[in-house]
This record gives C-alpha cells, structure tokens and sequence, in this order.
C-alpha cells in the first residue's frame, strides 16, 4: 500500500502511469454477461465484419471499468471517489488491444460541502497499443485535508 495522501500532498501536472492490460474475447463475453448487453456490435462477428469498424467492439462501459481499474494499484485510504465527468470514448476498442490509463492530476480546489477536505481533479486518459486516446474523462475525488495546528 501507497503512503497515505492528504489533499496538500497532490500538485497540479503530476502523472501516473498504469501497467497495460490487452483486451480478449473473454472480457467481452464476461462483460455482456454481467450487464445484460449483448448489442451485436459487441457479440456478432459476422455482422461487424461488413460495419465500417470490420469487426466487433467493446463496450463503453468494459472499456470504463477496466481503464479505471487499471487505476487500483494505488491505494490512498485518506481519499475516496466523488465522481466522474465529461466521460467519452472517441476511438473504439477491439480484441487484441492493449490498454493503459494515464492520470494528469489537473485541479485542486476545496470541499464547498465537507471543510476537512479538497477536491481534486484528475484527467483519466486510456490509450491502446497505438497511443490513441480510446477514453477520456474528469476522475473527481476527495482527500483529506491535514488538520491545521492552532
């Protein structure tokens, strides 16, 4: 486990980078299973081979969860997640790809419902193989502020 972070521990322009993870028919046949999405342009081959794409892609949300999960190697227990925006998935995923997610810590700023701690901003970017941006979007979390000696 990571060194416990407080919120005044964190600068604007750090980067951390994840292993790679590549993408097999498994996860999406898993993943279909646990959402209930079998969309044939996740499922059926045949069929995407006469789409613009020329074969099957993953979901948004597999693509999502394993470019987040990715992320799980650090640990902070003095941080939790608050929430996710502007989330988007400008080039597709297929099997056969390999993933990583690149965080840029991007804003901090303070807690307007919770003093004790600041809100920070993290720029969540998951690129293939190719350095394509196949994910994009705002990690918001919440860290602990040191108490203030008096």
């Amino acid at each position: 486990m990571e060194r416990p972070r407080h919120f005044e521990d964190y600068q604007i322009g750090e980067i951390r980078k994840t292993h790679g993870r590549t993408i097999t028919e498994t996860d999406f046949v898993i993943h279909a299973g646990h959402t209930g999405d079998f969309f044939p342009h996740h499922m059926d081959a045949e069929a995407m081979k006469a789409s613009p794409f020329g074969q099957r892609i993953a979901h948004g949300t597999m693509t999502f969860a394993i470019g987040i999960g990715l992320t799980a190697g650090e640990i902070n227990p003095l941080a939790f997640t608050y929430g996710f925006d502007r989330l988007r998935f400008p080039r597709p995923v297929f099997i056969g790809d390999t993933l990583h997610t690149t965080l840029t810590i991007a804003g901090l700023d303070p807690d307007p419902k919770r003093p004790d701690h600041g809100r920070i901003t993290e720029e969540v970017r998951v690129i293939n193989q190719r350095g394509e941006v196949v994910l994009a979007c705002d990690h918001i979390y919440l860290a602990k502020r040191r108490e203030l000696i008096a």
